[in-house]
């Protein structure tokens, strides 16, 4: 059994290989939107965390609607983390929100106060 497993693996491991980073990163997109994350965003004003937003599950690129070119802004949903204790409290809720690759000083992690 070990041995089919490890097999199996090498042979996926030497597919994915032969991908472009492009089909490498819409394949690992894929997996995690299947297996799930706990995420955490951070933003940031200067040195002072402003906002975090917790149970992100992914980022996003936004695309053209024309053209095929991204967008200069990422998106997802994720719980506002009044409090900033890594848990979802009574009120908060969760919200769609966009952060610009240009101007929001940002860090995207996965959540160290889970137990998920």
């Amino acid at each position: 059994m070990k041995n089919r497993f490890f097999l199996l693996v090498t042979v996926i491991a030497f597919l994915f290989a032969g991908c472009t980073q492009e089909t490498q990163n819409k394949l690992g997109r894929s997996i995690q939107n299947w297996t799930g994350t706990n995420g955490v965003l951070d933003i940031y004003m200067g040195e002072k965390l402003v906002q975090r937003f917790i149970k992100i599950d992914k980022l996003s690129t936004a695309e053209a609607t024309q053209g095929a070119n991204p967008r200069t802004y990422r998106y997802g949903y994720g719980y506002l983390d009044l409090n900033q204790n890594y848990k979802v409290d009574d009120g908060e809720k969760k919200l769609y929100f966009e952060i610009s690759d240009y101007a929001t000083p940002y860090i995207f992690y996965d959540n160290p106060g889970s137990n998920d």
